[in-house]
């Protein structure tokens, strides 16, 4: 992948056009998560085939908080065994979040949506990226220190501080929250990240791809990578 110009849309579908076969991948989803559902089959994979649990908190809570985080992980277990007699390759806890702010173990075979993200960028020869996020600001710097834990260099980051309501972030929220991040450090960033798997970023990712002139890679475009990588025998 040329790292300054390669589309990473572009560069997902042609992993899926030399797919041999079915991919079948499990998703344990966030129980108001709105995006996943939509974005991944607009992604276009004919060689992977998505198969969604729902994953409901013992709280109750949709907001991201400790309890959010971890009762997604402890409802796995349940929606890991609601999955059980399909034929999977690989499952993966849709949420971003929950796989950089700790918690229960979860099952084995299960990756998160971090997971997805971090493996795709290594993946990619991508070492250096600018942050964008929905969350308040502390969870957004979580990330970025984590980011950094798996050997990437977060350049810069800004989010818009919102613990929860990400279904309703509009196309020009995010091209605003990009805006912020300083052309210095897009300049010499590698991609951007627009992290989190509940906000819709689909519409603007070719935007802001060509607004920056870098890879825009949001948390559901690399678990659709991910997928698709398997579907070429070449799992992270």
């Amino acid at each position: 992948m040329s790292r300054r110009s390669e589309d990473a849309l572009g560069l997902l579908a042609s992993w899926d056009g030399q797919a041999q076969g079915t991919t079948r991948i499990g998703v344990l989803l966030p129980w108001a998560n709105q995006a996943v559902e939509t974005e991944l089959p607009r992604l276009g994979l004919a060689h992977t085939v998505f198969h969604y649990a729902r994953l409901v908190p013992a709280s109750r809570a949709t907001a991201v908080d400790a309890s959010f985080w971890h009762g997604l992980r402890e409802a796995a277990t349940d929606a890991v065994e609601s999955l059980a007699h399909l034929p999977l390759d690989g499952t993966v806890l849709a949420c971003t979040s929950a796989g950089f702010t700790g918690g229960p173990a979860l099952p084995d075979g299960v990756m998160t949506a971090f997971d997805a993200l971090t493996g795709v960028l290594h993946a990619l020869d991508i070492s250096r990226v600018a942050l964008g996020t929905p969350y308040p600001t502390e969870v957004t710097a979580a990330e970025a220190a984590a980011l950094t834990s798996h050997g990437l260099e977060v350049v810069a980051h800004a989010s818009l501080g919102l613990a929860d309501g990400y279904p309703g972030v509009a196309g020009e929220d995010v091209r605003t929250l990009i805006r912020q991040i300083p052309a210095d450090a897009l300049r010499t960033a590698d991609a951007v990240v627009l992290s989190c798997t509940g906000w819709h970023t689909l519409s603007v990712l070719r935007d802001i791809q060509q607004a920056v002139g870098r890879p825009v890679i949001s948390s559901n475009l690399a678990m659709a990578l991910f997928a698709a990588r398997l579907a070429i025998g070449a799992p992270l």
